[in-house]
């Protein structure tokens, strides 16, 4: 055979046997499925909930009007540091001062009349006694006179002066007792009167106190509304008095924000919490949570659901609040922060990346090339179940095993930031399918894949 046959048919069976080498590498990328995969890995978990709300001292006060009047002095100003006891404002008080000199004079007068009858009752005793040493005096007399008439030993005329002196001065007696009660009412109605003046007193002196204005512990003045020359009323029913200022104790300092009602259930006291202040950029400030509402708030509203008119599907928020435990000297109430609450910590467990988590239906779990899988999940999903088990939802994730994707139930715990703890379900090293989100919405049991973990190109999700 000439040479260049030989060459002719040597091209000939090179091209067939490309042909065929690219038919089957074809057939073989037809369901072929390109995904980015991650590894089941032991690692430190931290569970947060974040929550936005202000910063506010743990106690504060808003000093409001106890009395209608002017105010004639201020002596502080905002910003000012003060004392427990200190001066803080003076309102004008000419009424109230002339009330309370008044009364007081009154006090004094009642005290006078007091004294004077309880001599006039002292009196009245004395008197009493008198009588009764005469009363006992013409009696004996009497008496003896009685006897010397019946025995005819004295005359008509002596007995009879004998009775009529014993019977004045038993009437006597009678009346003396009678002036020691009279003495004695007047001594207790003065004593009445001295309590009903003392206690005009009292409420007159209260008048009088109320436009004095003291601190009531160590503070700053964190806010100053009014001015001197103002007029200042008390509230009333539903109208609010006038606040003349607010005092805040600076020396504890907390972070109150609002957790959604979604994860209020994992946030208990004592658990650590960083918070971030907008004022203060670059800077974490640790904290302790150490109250959670139990009330819950409506977000668009800000009103509690006990106080709302009628119940609402809106999203709730509750009341946390942090204390700080290294704040800064120059904080104030009403800055923006951010608080991040460590709910769980968990050491070296089995994670996966959350994206890889997803959630599959009873039929959606019969395995692609149905027969070809050996795995115990997919030939227990692929064999006939009642039609009322079929929407239900798994959760678990998809297992590399043998270039095909599997899918596996698995049971989680704690979610960290990009983590999330898994119980069981996977061993470590595992390679669980972590997208793209495309792909794991509609990928099957059994079906071909290829992992591709270089930087993802921008998809188009609609």
């Amino acid at each position: 055979m000439k040479t260049w046959k030989k060459v002719l048919i040597g091209v000939g069976a090179a091209l067939v046997l490309g042909v065929i080498v690219a038919v089957t590498v074809y057939q073989s990328r037809k369901n072929l499925v390109t995904v980015q995969t991650g590894k089941v890995q032991k690692q430190n978990l931290a569970s947060v909930v974040s929550a936005s709300g202000e910063i506010k001292p743990k106690t504060y006060v808003n000093i409001g009007a106890n009395a209608f009047g002017k105010i004639i002095k201020l002596h502080v100003k905002e910003g000012d540091r003060v004392k427990k006891g200190q001066l803080l404002a003076q309102l004008e008080n000419v009424q109230s001062s002339a009330d309370v000199n008044a009364t007081r004079a009154s006090v004094q007068a009642a005290e006078t009349d007091a004294v004077a009858g309880d001599a006039a009752f002292k009196t009245s005793l004395a008197d009493l006694n008198r009588a009764k040493s005469d009363a006992a005096h013409a009696k004996l007399d009497w008496d003896r006179a009685q006897g010397l008439y019946g025995a005819a030993l004295i005359a008509k005329q002596d007995y009879d002066v004998k009775k009529a002196a014993w019977e004045s001065t038993d009437a006597g007696l009678a009346q003396a007792e009678a002036r020691v009660a009279q003495a004695k009412a007047q001594k207790d109605s003065m004593d009445k009167h001295i309590t009903q003046n003392q206690a005009n007193l009292t409420r007159v002196s209260d008048v009088l106190q109320k436009t004095t204005y003291e601190a009531p512990f160590d503070g700053v003045i964190t806010n100053l509304p009014v001015r001197e020359g103002e007029t200042v009323v008390i509230g009333i029913q539903n109208s609010p008095g006038s606040t003349l200022m607010t005092i805040a104790d600076m020396s504890v300092i907390t972070s109150e924000v609002k957790v959604d009602e979604t994860d209020i259930v994992n946030v208990h006291l004592g658990q650590p919490a960083d918070v971030t202040i907008d004022a203060i950029p670059h800077k974490v400030f640790h904290g302790i949570v150490s109250e959670i509402g139990d009330n819950a708030i409506v977000r668009s509203t800000g009103v509690a659901t006990s106080q709302a008119a009628s119940t609402s599907q809106e999203a709730k928020d509750f009341k946390v609040v942090v204390t700080l435990a290294d704040p800064p000297s120059d904080l104030r109430p009403g800055l923006s922060s951010t608080a991040k609450i460590t709910t769980a910590t968990r050491s070296s467990v089995l994670s996966i990346p959350i994206q890889a988590l997803t959630v599959r239906t009873q039929a959606d779990l019969v395995p692609k090339g149905e027969g070809k899988g050996n795995n115990n999940v997919q030939a227990a999903a692929s064999a006939p179940v009642e039609a009322s088990k079929q929407k239900e939802e798994i959760q678990g994730v998809f297992v590399i095993r043998n270039k095909k994707a599997e899918f596996v139930p698995v049971d989680t715990g704690i979610s960290g930031t990009t983590d999330i703890e898994v119980i069981k379900g996977v061993q470590e090293g595992d390679e669980v399918i972590t997208g793209s989100y495309k792909v794991l919405r509609t990928l099957k049991p059994g079906t071909s894949v290829k992992i591709d973990n270089s930087a993802p190109k921008k998809e188009d999700e609609s």
